[in-house]
């Protein structure tokens, strides 16, 4: 392979080409996955500056025949952006690519890159006086390109959709190293095939994202942020229906979080005062985003509220008074991830139901998995607004985190992804398949659309150069 180091040294400069033979070599950055539970060993590390630099990369590697692993922010949770461990495949960083490119304001649209962070990205909205609302814990590493990859959610979907519904167009480089400009930013173009829905959510699988152009909103008079405490799904499920009622469009946040997650983030995070916990099953995290002013959001999330009270749907509710406040309640509900992580290793899902369905699925989950292993703790928030549930398992209090991991992972998911499947629901909303859930998906998806993506893949990457091994297996 020391022909394609030098080809790829000569296309992007020897100084953006990682190798572990180089002097003091660490390419732990790109070879962990953000959980840490996975560790490769890549050929190489190749830091593009622009498209036509990762158009050659790709030519270079297939005359090579070497796999590429396209990486943003590395920041995914399914091990679908790191290198496997034989030291064939070639990391393609993309986190040199970060310019917003331009913002067309009448048209409610701005052009990036696929390495422009997602906070930069968000700020450079504000400043034009815009919303991008995509949200996400690690908006600050992750990137927009590997958003788009993985069809990213986040706490605002219940509004404005996943990262897909935003996107308008794409600039792709395809497995054969030619470059697709499909960066048009027009809502209407009915010719032909979408082709920017087959990289969304691809995974890297079918082409490399190169940049985007976003939807553009106006940033709205007022947000105001609630939290309310529930004694039960069902009645969070009622909550979300009345805030549908009441406020509309302006709903942009319907988060639910469980009683024992809440008590991690109060007993690892005690700096951070947690409302109403400890005496709710649940508590329920609302934002109303109004065009019209504070004061109108203020009133529509009293009215709101009062109807709540009154059909015994909520039992306690505070409205936060400042932006700060705001802040400080949707910090806790970030904090749950990084608590459960303090308390040890555990065993995540992200799966959605259907709404209406979701308050049956705990009850006969929770009740199967704490017969089937007694002890176990059961640590469920995520985006109701949307359906999607991090139904995370604990291992017992007084249990080893990695045994019980180690032990009972595949025990666990087979019970939740089963019961998953029986509520007609799906085991990834939002994190992906990556190779971490790549032997599941045939259990679980349809034969049909597993043999036309099968087809799609074929098509597009025949010699299966792209992160191979990942969403597929062959």
């Amino acid at each position: 392979m020391s022909e394609l180091l030098h080809s790829l040294r000569d296309i992007v400069g020897a100084a953006q080409v990682l190798t572990h033979d180089d002097p003091g070599a660490d390419l732990a950055a790109w070879e962990q996955d953000w959980r840490k539970r996975s560790r490769g060993r890549a050929l190489a590390v190749v830091r593009p500056g622009n498209t036509a630099e990762v158009a050659a990369v790709v030519k270079a590697c297939v005359a090579a025949g070497a796999p590429l692993v396209p990486q943003g922010g590395n920041t995914g949770l399914v091990v679908g952006s790191v290198p496997d461990d034989s030291g064939t495949e070639v990391v393609l960083s993309l986190t040199r690519m970060n310019r917003v490119r331009a913002i067309d304001g009448a048209n409610l649209t701005m052009t990036v890159d696929a390495g422009c962070v997602l906070q930069n990205l968000q700020d450079a909205a504000e400043t034009a006086g815009f919303l991008f609302p995509l949200s996400l814990a690690a908006e600050g590493s992750c990137t927009i390109g590997g958003n788009l990859a993985t069809n990213a959610g986040g706490t605002q979907v219940v509004r404005y959709g996943n990262a897909r519904d935003l996107c308008l167009g794409l600039e792709v480089v395809t497995a054969q190293g030619e470059v697709w400009n499909g960066l048009s930013g027009l809502r209407k173009d009915n010719t032909g095939y979408d082709l920017r829905d087959l990289f969304v959510g691809s995974e890297g699988t079918l082409g490399i994202i190169t940049a985007a152009t976003m939807k553009l909103y106006p940033q709205p008079a007022a947000r105001l942020t609630a939290w309310a405490a529930v004694p039960d799904l069902a009645s969070a499920v009622a909550l979300l229906g009345l805030a549908h009622q009441h406020l509309g469009a302006g709903l942009t946040g319907f988060e639910v979080m469980g009683q024992f997650a809440l008590s991690l983030v109060a007993k690892h995070f005690p700096q951070q005062r947690v409302p109403l916990w400890e005496h709710s099953a649940y508590c329920v995290l609302l934002e109303n985003s109004d065009s019209e002013s504070e004061a109108h959001a203020r009133e529509q999330f009293e009215r709101l509220l009062e109807t709540a009270f009154e059909q015994d749907v909520v039992s306690d509710a505070v409205v936060a008074e400042s932006l700060q406040q705001a802040h400080a309640l949707w910090h806790i509900r970030e904090s749950i991830p990084l608590a459960q992580a303090e308390e040890g290793l555990n065993i995540k899902h992200d799966v959605s139901i259907p709404v209406s369905r979701i308050p049956a699925f705990c009850e006969e989950t929770d009740a199967l998995l704490e017969r089937e292993i007694p002890g176990v703790r059961l640590v469920n928030f995520g985006h109701l607004g949307d359906g999607n549930l991090h139904y995370n398992v604990q291992a017992p209090a007084d249990g080893d985190p990695q045994a019980f991991l180690r032990e009972q992972e595949t025990r666990v998911n087979t019970l939740v992804f089963d019961a998953v499947a029986r509520f007609e629901g799906s085991i990834s909303a939002e994190h992906g398949i990556g190779s971490l859930k790549v032997d599941k998906l045939p259990q679980y998806k349809d034969p049909v659309a597993l043999a036309l993506m099968r087809s799609i893949k074929q098509a597009l990457d025949p010699q299966n150069l792209l992160n191979p091994g990942r969403v597929l297996t062959r």
